[in-house]
Parts: C-alpha cells; structure tokens; sequence
C-alpha cells in the first residue's frame, strides 16, 4: 500500500454551520450517515472523501485531522511508538463494517489519524 491521505474530518461545535459554509464553498454534498451522529462529505472524488462531527471533546480545538490508509493500524501505531510517537486514539473498529481507526502526536505535536479497511470475506 502506497499509505495515501484518504479521508479528512472536521471536528467542529456546529455542524449546522459547517455544513452550510463548506457545502456552498466547494460544492459537496454533505449528508448523515444512517445510524450515525456524523455527516459524511462527498466531494466527488474516487479515492477519497471526508465527515464532519461535533467535537469529540469539548476542549479540543475545531479543527480538520487527516488520515492515512495502512494496511494495519495496530502495526503503524506501535511502529510509530517506536519512532517517538504518542497513541491518543488506539486501534478502534468502526461500526458497520468499515474497518478501523487510531490516532497518533507524531514528536513535534502534530496528531493524524490511521484507517484500516474492512478485509473483505473470502469468497467461496
């Protein structure tokens, strides 16, 4: 794997404003996910995309975190442990099947985020 960006989120205290500003400024298409507290953002691109949320937590900062798809996150995380890295988010399935994410501070402060893909089943 080429370890591309293939997602940006923007964690924010009012979606409905964001969703109003970025949909009018770059023309996406901005909708919920089904069972989810999360917009997803279609920008039209095939290979990557992006979500808007409310903020995790209240004290963090408004801001857009970029991820990057591995082939496995627990392997970059701990490799970026090595490295110098601090784990914020570790390895977290996420629902539906949609494969996995965690997050790092790299060692000059600067924080992303791993997406793993859901593996597909075997076929028979």
């Amino acid at each position: 794997m080429a370890n591309h960006f293939v997602h940006m989120e923007l964690n924010t205290d009012n979606l409905d404003a964001a969703k109003a500003f970025y949909g009018k400024l770059f023309d996406w298409k901005i909708a919920p996910f089904p069972g989810m507290d999360y917009l997803g953002i279609n920008t039209g691109s095939k290979t990557s995309g992006g979500g808007m949320q409310i903020k995790p937590m209240a004290e963090a900062p408004t801001s857009w975190m970029p991820y990057v798809g591995v082939d496995s996150v627990k392997k970059t995380l701990t490799k970026a442990q090595k490295l110098g890295a601090t784990v914020v988010m570790p390895y977290t399935k996420l629902g539906a099947g949609m494969g996995a994410i965690g997050m790092f501070t790299d060692p000059s402060g600067a924080t992303l985020g791993l997406y793993e893909a859901a593996k597909k089943p075997a076929k028979r």
